[in-house]
């Protein structure tokens, strides 16, 4: 099979195509002739050797695929060769990925492979920070930094569909349409405007109830600033960097609340299935949808990488296997 695979740590320059045996299906395994990777921000700190999981040179980057399952392995209850599937896994920039069964879910026929990738991570992230680590609820004023990313897309739409009043942020103007049109009721450029400010300023100086964050040292500390009495704040991601040293005591001025998430807590967990049921009866209502900005095929993945770095990526960026 075809993979994308890195022999050294560094940038997305290190990464190229090589062919490679496919994988052999193993007990409580399901083997998935992949169509679609989903690129996170956490690969470009996983070929860096910056992630929790640190590689095993030669590796193969990604966490997410969608296929068709080809093989299962003893064990494996419920998933059937031939059914079309999403999962979360490692080394899914390639052809065929082997995943655990608890982690593959059947996926909708009016979901295609590309939109399959964009979902496991993604949306469950968005999903478990605004119902699990949040009860996100109607009057709530949420604020979604890098709203048009990846998983700000999908939260948008998720609080929204909650009967939150969205504000969405984005470091670029040309971004602010596409947050517009997925739900967002107010939208800032956090790198031009005070967001908190404005925040401030939208609700009456009460505040927001939730902060979603994966920007870190740039929005966090003005975050804090702008939440209402017994508002939360969760911080998911560290894009521009790590917070600096923070002052717990400073929470006690308004019963404010800080917290952290990443999504292998829920794995194989009632609360993942939760996830996945919620957002799939979202997405059969028309209220949720993923925003699939650009694909590109396996050999594009560094020109993928680098696009996701620059910031000027819309939605989920997918590599076609």
């Amino acid at each position: 099979m075809k993979a994308v695979q890195f022999e050294k740590i560094g940038g997305p320059e290190v990464l190229k195509v090589v062919d490679i045996p496919k994988p052999e299906v193993r007990p409580g395994m399901v083997l998935i002739r992949n169509h679609a990777a989903g690129l996170n921000f956490a690969d470009t700190f996983f070929i860096r050797g910056e992630y929790a999981i640190k590689p095993r040179l030669p590796d193969i980057p990604g966490m997410e695929g969608s296929g068709v399952v080809e093989a299962v392995g003893e064990g494996v209850e419920g998933i059937k060769p031939g059914m079309r599937v999403a999962a979360i896994s490692q080394r899914t920039y390639a052809e065929y990925i082997l995943a655990s069964a608890k982690f593959v879910f059947p996926i909708p026929d009016n979901v295609s492979f590309e939109e399959g990738a964009a979902f496991p991570i993604q949306t469950l992230t968005a999903w478990h920070m605004l119902h699990t680590v949040e009860k996100v609820k109607p009057g709530h004023t949420v604020v979604v930094h890098s709203a048009a990313g990846g998983v700000g897309i999908v939260a948008v739409q998720i609080a929204k569909a909650a009967g939150a009043r969205v504000i969405g942020t984005v470091s670029q103007d040309g971004k602010a349409a596409v947050v517009r049109e997925y739900g967002g009721d107010e939208v800032l450029n956090y790198e031009t405007q005070d967001f908190a400010a404005e925040v401030m300023r939208i609700t009456n100086k009460r505040g927001a109830d939730i902060i979603l964050d994966a920007v870190g040292k740039p929005t966090f500390e003005k975050g804090v600033k702008c939440l209402a009495p017994l508002g939360h704040l969760i911080l998911y991601g560290r894009g521009s960097g790590l917070p600096d040293p923070f002052n717990v005591a400073r929470l006690m001025e308004k019963s404010t609340r800080i917290s952290g998430f990443v999504l292998p807590v829920v794995y194989g967990t009632e609360l993942m299935r939760a996830g996945v049921d919620g957002s799939f009866a979202l997405m059969r209502e028309g209220k949720l949808k993923m925003v699939v900005g650009k694909t590109y095929p396996l050999a594009g993945a560094p020109d993928a990488l680098r696009f996701l770095s620059s910031r000027g990526s819309v939605g989920k960026l997918v590599l076609q296997a």
